[in-house]
């Protein structure tokens, strides 16, 4: 099969048309423009920092603006409107609610014990009874968070430093035995899914395991618009040998188009559907757990952007800040901002601006600024707080 050419600039384009990027921002965003955001990336990332805004929350306040919050919290956890549930996707995420019979070999694996990790693996073989005992408690009583139990005791130290009832819950959690009814205070509150999810859903065929890894990897590429194969599988976690198995399939079948990209190296694969606008037009403040920059191997090759989280990276030993954010403008990224919600003051404070190579500071500046009163006001957060020369360019 010839491969489709394609240079790097247009590379670009596919990959941000096929995450919304290319699209203007509404002027009024509505449930509508949620559910569209979500149908085209499939799922958001949910992670517990909390320094600007949780994760999930981001990837729509990039594509849309300043949207009302509680647009995804009824799509996500109202009892008869929601339109996504929690599982592990790209990790824990919020995935699309007609998307749930394409995760149960996942869920079945890891009944098995495959698939999950080695700690939880081991606690839901070797302690069988209590797992049950927690199901059934959750049956009688739910929903619950793991505090709520009768059983289990209490976690000791840090954040993960589980009970063995939450052990228990997390592993029925994988196993779909359980699912999220809502959230409190981020804390998983759970419950049986057929108390959650929709019949309509739960009664839908369960697809064979090969033809279900094959539609995610359908979903990856119309959601990325062009990847490796490591891309590829990493959007949906999918393992190697799986993906290695189900990507030949998918080419023959006509669902993956091999291409070639300037500069790029290896196996590429594009969209037989993908839209390459003439030109993006993007403004936007990034989350590190965006679709976007997910995989930062295709990152670096798409934007030319090197680009590593660095909370947990000793203070003294940060380049960039604790929580930084790039900007992309236009079809590049353009600068990352060190960014942290001060709630308790009202203040959207900057911590540091760092432009990229060859990126003068007057350029960005003017949109820069925009997007940042934007996300201040998005965050009910009075005024932006930035470094005396910036704060001068930004006209804050």
């Amino acid at each position: 099969m010839p491969r489709t050419r394609l240079s790097l600039a247009q590379a670009r384009r596919i990959a941000l048309a096929a995450q919304g990027f290319a699209e203007p921002r509404p002027a009024a965003p509505a449930s509508r423009h949620v559910g569209r955001v979500l149908a085209r990336s499939n799922l958001l990332q949910i992670d517990s920092v909390n320094v600007l805004v949780r994760a999930h929350y981001m990837p729509l306040f990039s594509r849309l603006g300043a949207y009302d919050r509680e647009l995804l919290e009824k799509a996500a956890y109202h009892r008869r409107r929601r339109s996504a549930f929690e599982y592990w996707g790209h990790e824990a995420s919020l995935i699309r609610l007609d998307l749930h019979p394409l995760f149960r070999w996942r869920m079945a694996r890891a009944a098995r014990g495959e698939g999950i990790y080695g700690g939880l693996a081991r606690f839901g073989r070797e302690r069988r009874a209590f797992v049950e005992e927690v199901r059934r408690e959750i049956a009688a009583r739910g929903p619950l968070a793991a505090g709520d139990l009768s059983m289990g005791g209490k976690g000791q130290g840090s954040w993960w430093g589980w009970s063995d009832g939450k052990r228990a819950l997390e592993w029925l959690f994988w196993a779909g035995e359980v699912t999220t009814a809502t959230r409190r205070s981020f804390e998983r509150v759970y419950d049986l899914p057929e108390r959650v999810i929709p019949a309509a859903v739960l009664d839908a065929p369960t697809p064979p395991e090969d033809e279900a890894q094959r539609e995610l990897l359908r979903l990856s590429i119309r959601a990325l618009g062009i990847a490796s194969e490591r891309c590829l599988r990493d959007y949906f976690r999918l393992d190697a040998a799986d993906a290695k198995a189900r990507i030949p399939e998918l080419v023959e079948a006509g669902d993956l188009v091999p291409a070639t990209v300037e500069g790029w190296n290896g196996p590429v694969y594009l969209d037989p559907q993908a839209r390459l606008p003439r030109k993006v037009e993007a403004r936007a403040l990034v989350s590190p757990f965006d679709p976007i920059v997910w995989e930062r191997t295709r990152t670096e090759r798409l934007f030319d952007f090197r680009y590593r989280i660095e909370i947990y990276t000793p203070a003294e030993k940060r380049e960039f800040g604790y929580y930084c954010l790039p900007f992309l403008l236009g079809e590049r990224i353009v600068a990352r901002l060190d960014l942290k919600a001060d709630r308790a003051a009202g203040r959207l404070v900057v911590h540091s601006i760092h432009p990229e190579a060859g990126i003068r500071p007057e350029e960005i500046a003017a949109p820069l600024g925009a997007e940042l009163r934007l996300m201040a006001e998005w965050l009910r957060l009075g005024d932006v707080a930035a470094p005396k020369d910036w704060a001068r360019r930004l006209e804050l």
